[in-house]
This record gives C-alpha cells, structure tokens and sequence, in this order.
C-alpha cells in the first residue's frame, strides 16, 4: 500500500549534512528532497532495548533531524548481549541516558528528546504529540495495545516489530492516518489496518513467554530492528511499498523470510464500522498479568523468598518445585529444588512426580518471577492441592535478596 510522504522537506541541507549524507543523496529514490524530509521528521523510539538499540542508531545515522527516547529502566549486564547501544560503563545508568550520548556520538546533527519515564495512559497522549512517526520496540502486550490506540487517536502511523528466541515479525500500522486533515493520506489509508486487526485481543496470561522467559538470539533484534528502521524512512520520505497492510516474518534458524496480507477488519474494536474502543483502556487489565485462575489460587498462597529461606533451613515437610526451563535451571536455582516445567504440569505429567495430596508433603512452586508457578498453582489446586504455596518473586527475588552469589538473567 502506498503512503505520501509523511513529512515536508526542510529548507535546506548544510555543507556538513551533505557531506555526511552523500550516499543516499545519490541515491535517486532519496536525492536531496528525500535527506531534506528526514532532516524535517520527527520519530519517537519508545524502548531503548534489543529493537530501539539498532532503530535509534541507524535513525541517527540516516540523519532523522529530532529523535525522541521514551525509556525509564536502566542498564542491566544482561541487556548487552543484544541491546548495543549500551556498554560495559552503562551498567547501572539510565537507558535513556545512555542510548541519547550514544546516539549523539553517531550523529552530533540529530536533536534528542528523552522522556526517561514510563509509558501509561496519563502521559502518552502528551509524548506522542508532536511526532511524526512511532517506532514501537516494546516487549509486553499491554504496552503494545496502549501505543496502538494512541496513535490511532492521535492520528499517527507507527513501525511496530516484535522478538522470542529465533523469530522475529514487523509491521507498519496506519490506520490513524485515516484520522488526517490531508485528503490526499485519508484516501491512501482508508483501507490501512491497526494492530488490533491482527491481534484483535492479547493471548492468554501465561501462555506467551516474554523474552526474559524464554530468551532472544541477540543479532535477531539488529534484523528487526533495522527493518523497521527501513519501514521508517519509506513513511517519512514517502519511497517504495511500506509494509502497511502487509506482516513480515522472518525465522533466523531457517533464514527464512515470509510477507503476508493483513486485511482491516471491518469489525475492529478499534478502527471497525462500530467501534467499541473510542478511549484508552485498561490496557493491564485488558492483557493481564496472570489470568484470574492464577490471581485467586496466589491469594493467601504466595509466600516470600525470606520465608522459603526459613522453610529451607527448619522444615523437612515440603517438596520444592521449580516449573521453570531446563536451560533457565542451568543458570541458576535455589537450594533443594527438583525442576518438573510447567509444561508437565499443563499436560498432566507431572502429578506423577510429585508427592500425593495425602503424603503430608505440602508443595511449594516457584519460577522465574512468579508468574509460571502461579498458573502451576491454579493448576495443583484444581487438582486437590488446598495447602500448597508458591514463591512470589521466584529465583529472581531469591538471587536478590537471599543468595546474590548465583547469576541473576
């Protein structure tokens, strides 16, 4: 589907600025116009992680004139296997901090924005407005509702691009650009989808690992990344076919890349003939942490990492379960637990290994954070387990607050 550029020319390019750009001045499809429209546009990156790390570098390079940074965790060791625009000395700092002095290094032309605050329904209205274009790198479904509906609200198309362990997917949702005063833009996006034309709601709590589950491979995030970069400058420069209406997926261990149609969805909850969303949401709710089989089995069942140390060192009378991955067992675990994954819990497999309901065994579940083991709950309490618990924080909190000698991930 074909967009008109999103952004009018700039007025001119410096000496400096045609200097540094000259392989895309001549370039035909970019020439001056095309490098005056990207010194004009203005692109918000909202994650400085795996996806915003290649996105905002290859922004700055290609001479986006103002980059906005909408990030609030800071650097963790873990982060720089595949999130490059940090290094060793940014442990610790502020993501955006050091993603914005990174990019001022690769192009000390290009003005930087950055909202170190986390993205929700009181300010995102305020950070979006003004911008151009969204480049959405978030890595939760909750997240990427919210940035849909905002920019369908406001009007703004966005690059969206999503990441687990070998498989990576990107897209460029328009569907607000039928919102625009422009004639011209409502009529090319008149049949442009959004988001929730192809998720029209979140998988359920549980069921979709994040990466902190279940790993990325690193130089996945540079592929996506950079497509979306590429998806970037067409909208702004209004060059070649985005992928507006289009979903492309790409197996890293197959090297394999597949382009499929996505339709609008005339019975959008967003951008459908009746639409029912016409505000932000509750987009927490709306996704949910853990389902509400999980929330009511953790009420009054969770105890926490200091409790479970106590158990450990003054009880015999209880089996410790870790219903995390094999691979995330080989990194760390606590002390006395026998890993049965959730996954043989979810098939039936597992009650076989565990201690019967009438052993006088009490069984305590944990994972990674808490999410798994509290699903795993739900589960053993349906099946007649009335006194077991689990671990609220999991290995994480433990390695934290108990035992910080063993790596965290």
């Amino acid at each position: 589907m074909s967009i008109p550029a999103l952004v009018e020319p700039a007025a001119e390019l410096t000496v400096d600025e045609v200097r540094r750009y000259s392989r895309h001045l001549i370039i035909p499809d970019v020439g001056m116009v095309g490098q005056k429209r990207l010194k004009n546009a203005k692109v918000l990156v909202i994650g400085a992680g795996g996806l915003g790390s290649p996105a905002l570098m290859y922004l700055a390079a290609a001479g986006v004139g103002t980059i906005g940074i909408v990030e609030f965790d800071e650097v963790d060791e873990s982060n720089l296997q595949r999130q490059i625009i940090h290094g060793q000395s940014d442990v610790g700092r502020p993501k955006a901090i050091s993603a914005q002095e990174s990019v001022q290094e690769i192009n000390p032309l290009v003005n930087v924005v950055v909202h170190g605050e986390r993205l929700d329904n009181d300010n995102v209205y305020a950070i979006f407005e003004g911008y151009d274009l969204i480049v959405d790198g978030t890595d939760n479904f909750a997240t990427r509702y919210m940035v849909n509906d905002a920019a369908y609200f406001l009007g703004i198309p966005y690059v969206w691009g999503s990441i687990y362990r070998f498989d990576g997917q990107a897209s460029v949702y328009a569907a607000g650009l039928r919102n625009s005063e422009d004639p011209v833009m409502r009529e090319a996006a008149a049949e442009a989808p959004c988001y929730r034309c192809l998720y029209p709601e979140p998988p359920p709590p549980g069921m979709v690992p994040s990466c902190a589950e279940g790993g990325v491979l690193g130089v996945l995030c540079a592929s996506i990344g950079s497509i979306q970069v590429n998806e970037a400058i067409k909208m702004l420069t209004g060059m070649g076919d985005p992928l507006v209406g289009k979903l492309m997926i790409y197996d890293a261990l197959e090297m394999e890349y597949r382009k499929l149609k996505v339709r609008r969805d005339p019975n959008c909850a967003l951008c459908g003939e009746n639409a029912t969303v016409t505000e932000l949401i509750d987009y927490d709710s709306f996704c949910g942490a853990v389902s509400e089989e999980a929330a009511d089995a953790a009420a009054g069942s969770t105890i926490s990492v200091h409790q479970l140390k106590q158990w450990i060192d003054d009880r015999d009378d209880f089996v410790l379960i870790d219903v995390r991955e094999q691979v995330e067992w080989d990194i760390n675990r606590i002390p006395g637990a026998t890993l049965i994954p959730k996954g043989d819990f979810l098939n039936g497999s597992a009650l076989e290994k565990i201690p019967s309901v009438d052993s006088g065994k009490q069984v305590v579940l944990h994972c990674k954070s808490g999410v798994r083991s509290a699903e795993v709950l739900a589960i053993l309490k349906g099946a007649g387990y009335s006194d077991a618990v689990h671990v609220g924080g999991g290995v994480v909190a433990w390695v934290n607050q108990v035992d910080p000698s063993q790596p965290s991930y």
